[in-house]
């Protein structure tokens, strides 16, 4: 998989995507990957202002933040090489509304997982839970069986979400934009090696 362009999801692209892309930003800038990275919402018409807080921290880490919102497009969709969304919701969305995209939309969090035994669980969970969309999709029975194994994964797995900062104090956001950069210092050195 070769990636140069990144997409960055979450509901209203205006808190969790915007610091990823901006601090995807900040983390690449003397780095020689080139890569490119945008940010969008499921759930935003586009235009809403990002939040204060989001920019401030932004403003803090040297990041120049992103003004306004912008929706999941499917031009957008098809521009990403890799689309990397905050929570396991957000990757649901993406996919109910361009399943195409399958090979290639990852929670941040899953996508630079490194622990081989949760990779393999993951790795379970994502074919499961394909199968069970086709067989959503073409209205064919799914069976207890399946749907009691993919309960037990869930179980088994920690959280791949990035919790919502929305409406919270600047400690939260900060908060969040830590774990957010955590995770794409992983990226980044997943990239190189993928170069």
């Amino acid at each position: 998989m070769s990636v140069q362009r990144i997409l960055f999801v979450c509901t209203g692209n205006t808190c969790r995507s915007p610091m990823a892309e901006g601090l995807f930003h900040v983390l690449t800038k003397s780095r020689q990957g080139n890569w490119e990275a945008r940010s969008a919402g499921v759930s935003t018409n586009g235009g809403s202002p990002v939040s204060q807080h989001a920019a401030t921290v932004l403003s803090r880490k040297g990041g120049v933040d992103k003004r306004r919102s912008d929706s999941l497009k499917a031009d957008w969709v098809e521009w990403a090489d890799l689309i990397l969304t905050m929570t396991g919701s957000h990757k649901q969305a993406v996919l109910s509304r361009f399943p195409e995209a399958l090979d290639k939309v990852f929670t941040l969090k899953e996508f630079v997982m490194d622990d081989p035994g949760l990779m393999r669980l993951l790795s379970e969970r994502g074919e499961l839970m394909s199968e069970l969309l086709v067989k959503q999709a073409l209205m064919e029975r799914i069976e207890e069986q399946e749907l009691d194994r993919l309960e037990e994964l869930e179980r088994q797995l920690p959280s791949m979400d990035i919790q919502d900062p929305f409406g919270g104090s600047l400690m939260e956001y900060e908060a969040c934009a830590e774990e957010i950069e955590s995770a794409l210092r992983k990226l980044i050195e997943k990239l190189d090696s993928m170069r």
